[in-house]
Parts: structure tokens; sequence; C-alpha cells
């Protein structure tokens, strides 16, 4: 027998603490030895990839990840299942996904959202995932659900400040709060004022704007800084960790920085979309707007961008994601093109459904811009998503006997020739990328889950299987941790902490 079932040779391994000349080899799905390059040359093995002098980097994970929820924003709904959406991940060296499982306001339980959205992924799944709880209801049964929840895998949820379908008030957040800290579950907070973007669309519908452009209008920045600075003081009035979601201002981001700065366990996310388009991109032709909506909006211009950045490389965003929430463009029964009828003919920007599809193309976007350092790209895009989620070390990693082989092979700097960016290249069920034209300088050349090559750019593209992929029972976050032990409590003296 072969002493090793794969081994990556000439490869230069990054991972978020070092670049080296390493050798990889793979047995059992897992990493079985890491070692100086040429160490392994002797040893047996079924097979051998030679990297080339390319990057070899720890599989891909995205934490944020919609895919075949149940309509809760009126008609559009995603145009990505379980088995298009993952196969997307694949082809763009993602080998993890979170996506979530919404629960709707009229429902008052957890277990049943979860179990429904089990059977929409079982057997679907080109890559590994798990989920996040969608909390639309905290009522006394579903917060009593939470130590459920751990039990059955699932170590992280995520609220609403804003949509009326989702929206929680101050109140039921603290709820949330109180019960996720007591059962060591990470929140993610959808941060927007809900009452400021429904006052400026009443202000906007007086006015007979109704572009796609006024979208961003109506998500005013405001709404996103106010409702960040509440977020971060409700927790840390509660000293329970929070995940601030597709940050997307810099008012916002300063306000995440400062908590951090102090002390509290404030975490935060950003996504391509803030990287890369601004509001110009919602002000394009007729409709063409549309396909750039999604919440929060692309900012005002590329000095927002570079704040965001910014914010990458200083550590004010712990992690990069997609926020792949995908709707068909030419689509007028579940698409973007819902909202265009005889009232509005050319559409009303309250209605557009409010995402972009991006699981693909995220981590090519972000290392062909060349502005991350290499260690820092895998930290925000593999490694941290990991240790947040209770995903790591099994992924997010190269630790030998512990991770699941899951890896991502780039091409040596150079070798790959420039290339605009198309949606014919792409393998979800949309017809359009936001990023379109965009000038990119790598793909990936291989990805390997637990072992298994599912992506050969060069020999025959998508490898990978339909069902392959697996649930991932995840653990408490090794990264969100409150400040203080103890329970949350009121005491006699009408003090109020942690014991």
């Amino acid at each position: 027998m072969a002493a090793y079932d794969l081994i990556i040779l000439n490869g230069i391994v990054v991972t978020d603490t070092a670049i080296e000349e390493y050798d990889v080899a793979i047995k059992d799905e897992k990493i079985a030895k890491v070692a100086k390059r040429g160490a392994l040359k002797d040893a047996q093995v079924a097979k051998t990839i030679n990297a080339d002098g390319g990057y070899v980097m720890p599989g891909g994970v995205d934490g944020h990840v919609h895919l075949q929820e149940p309509p809760l924003f009126g008609k559009g709904s995603s145009a990505d299942n379980y088995e298009t959406g993952s196969r997307s991940a694949i082809c763009g060296g993602t080998t993890t996904m979170v996506t979530f499982a919404p629960q709707k306001k009229s429902e008052d339980t957890l277990l049943d959202t979860l179990h429904a959205t089990h059977e929409r992924a079982k057997g679907n799944c080109y890559i590994d995932y798990s989920f996040h709880l969608l909390v639309g209801n905290p009522s006394e049964r579903a917060l009593s659900e939470f130590k459920t929840l751990r039990e059955e895998g699932i170590s992280s949820l995520k609220i609403y400040m804003t949509y009326e379908t989702l929206q929680l008030n101050d109140g039921q957040i603290l709820d949330v709060l109180l019960e996720a800290r007591r059962n060591q579950i990470t929140t993610m907070v959808h941060a927007e004022n809900g009452e400021v973007i429904d006052w400026m669309t009443k202000q906007l519908e007086k006015r007979n704007m109704f572009a796609p452009k006024f979208h961003g209008t109506s998500h005013a920045p405001i709404a996103e800084t106010e409702a960040t600075y509440r977020a971060i003081c409700l927790s840390e009035f509660m000293d329970s960790p929070i995940l601030i979601v597709h940050v997307s201002t810099p008012p916002a981001a300063a306000h995440i920085k400062s908590a951090q700065d102090r002390g509290i366990p404030i975490y935060a996310e950003t996504c391509p979309q803030y990287l890369f388009l601004t509001k110009a991109d919602l002000d394009k032709p007729g409709f063409e707007g549309a396909k750039c909506v999604c919440s929060p909006p692309p900012r005002e211009s590329e000095k927002d961008c570079d704040v965001i950045w910014d914010g990458l490389s200083n550590g004010t965003f712990t992690i990069l994601s997609s926020d792949h929430c995908p709707f068909r463009y030419d689509d007028n029964v579940n698409g973007k093109k819902t909202c265009i009828n005889n009232e509005y003919p050319e559409g009303h920007f309250k209605y557009i459904p409010n995402g972009i599809a991006g699981i693909e193309t995220r981590l090519s976007l972000a290392l062909s811009a060349d502005r991350l350092g290499l260690k820092k790209f895998v930290e925000l895009t593999s490694t941290n998503p990991a240790k947040l989620y209770g995903l790591y070390p099994l992924k997010g990693a190269f630790i030998e006997e512990q991770s699941d082989a899951d890896v991502t092979i780039w091409y040596p700097p150079g070798k790959m020739q420039e290339f605009e960016l198309k949606n014919e290249m792409l393998h979800h069920n949309v017809d359009y990328t936001p990023f379109e034209g965009r000038t990119l300088k790598q793909w990936p050349r291989y990805t390997i889950l637990r072992g298994k090559v599912v992506w050969d750019k060069e020999n025959g593209g998508l490898l990978g299987e339909k069902g392959y992929g697996k649930f991932i029972k995840r653990e408490a976050s090794s990264l969100a941790k409150p400040r203080n032990n103890g329970e949350w409590d009121i005491y006699a003296d009408g003090s109020f902490g942690c014991s």
C-alpha cells in the first residue's frame, strides 16, 4: 500500500502564519505531513501534483452564504440551490461554506427550521457545509432551543436590525445575546436602522424617485453607522461576542475599531462588493443598476472602498466573506425584474430583490487585487472564518493529523495570463456577475476537498460530485469569547454584570 494518497510537490505553502517552500502529503482525507521541499520525494504515493511554484493554501471557508431560502422579502427567490451554489464555490477555491437556516416571524421554533434546511442540503453539496440559524422570532421556545442547537453542531446565529419580516427590537436582541452567551453561540448582526431606511424610502417615493440608484440613497450611511454603534453598545452591555456582517461604511468601521481597541469582543466582516463596487455601479443606464443592488449598498466612491481595504489590513475586519445572495437579472418571476410592472414600468428600488452572487469570485478578486499580504489573505478567507465559526483546526489550517485535506492550489506568480472576468466562465445559476469585466491575475488551478481533487482547471475543470460534501458539526468559536466568565445577572444591590 502507498504511504500517502496524494502528495503536492514544489509548492509555496501559505498559511496565516508562514510562507514556506513545503511539500504536503495527504492520507485518509487528512493532512498527513507538511515537510521541507524535497523531503517527500522518495515516499510511496498513489498520486502526485506538481504545484510548479504555485501557492498552496488551505481551502477557502465562506461564512456568509444564502442558498435556496424560502421567500422572505416579496417575490424574489434565490437563483442558486445547494447543488449549484456549492458547485460554484468549489470552482472558485472554496471548500467549506456556512449557509443560513431562516426562521420566519410566524414560526415559534428553530429546530424545525434547522431540520428543513438539512433536507434541502443533504446529498446536494459539492463542498462541506454547516448552517447559521437566522432568528426571526426569539420566542421563549426558540430561546430554550439554543442548547439543543449546540448539541446539533450549530454554534452561530444571525439577527437583523432591519427588514420588517425579520427585524428585532433592542429587547429581543438582548434576549438573544443573553441566551447566546450562556450557550457559547456567536451572534451575527445585520446592522442597519430599519426605521431610518423606511423613512428615507417614503421621502424618495414622495419625489417619484424609483430608479435602482435610489436604493443606495434609501440605505443612507447613517442607518448603518447608528445601528453598528447600537449593536456594539448592546454587545458590551451583555458581554456577548458579536460579528457585525457586511460592513460598508468608514464610520461604521471606525466604531468597530474603537470598540476593539477597548477590548470589547466585537468582530467584523466585509465583502468584495464593498471593495470593488461604488454608487456609480448602481447608477448605470435604465435598470442595469439593479444588478448591483444589495444591502448595505455599494458606497459613494473608491475612497470608501480604500478605507474598507485598510480595515482588512489593520485587523478591523476579521473575515472576508461573499454574502452570496444570488438573483437572476432577466427574470420577472423570481429575479431582479419582479419589480417591473404597470405601476412601475422602470421598476422600483424598494422591491428589487437584494443580493448579488459572489461565492465563486470572492477569492480570485481579492487575491488578484494585490492589496493584501498572502498570510493576511489566508487569515481573512480561510483561517479566521474557521476559528470564528468553530471549525478550526479541522478547516482553515494545515495541521498534521488534525486538519482535513482541503487545499486550494494557485498558479505561480506571473504564470497565469491576466484575463477579464465573464459570467460565462462561472458555474452558478445566475445570468450575470456584478464583477463582469474585472481584470483578474489568478484563478484556482486545483481545488482539493478532503484529499479528493474536485477542480482541475486545465484538465476537465469540475471533477467533484454532488453529494461528496458533508455536514460539519461545529464547536464553540475559538475566536469570539466574552471578556468575563460566569453568568450575566442583576444583583441585590442593583448592580449587574457577570459573576
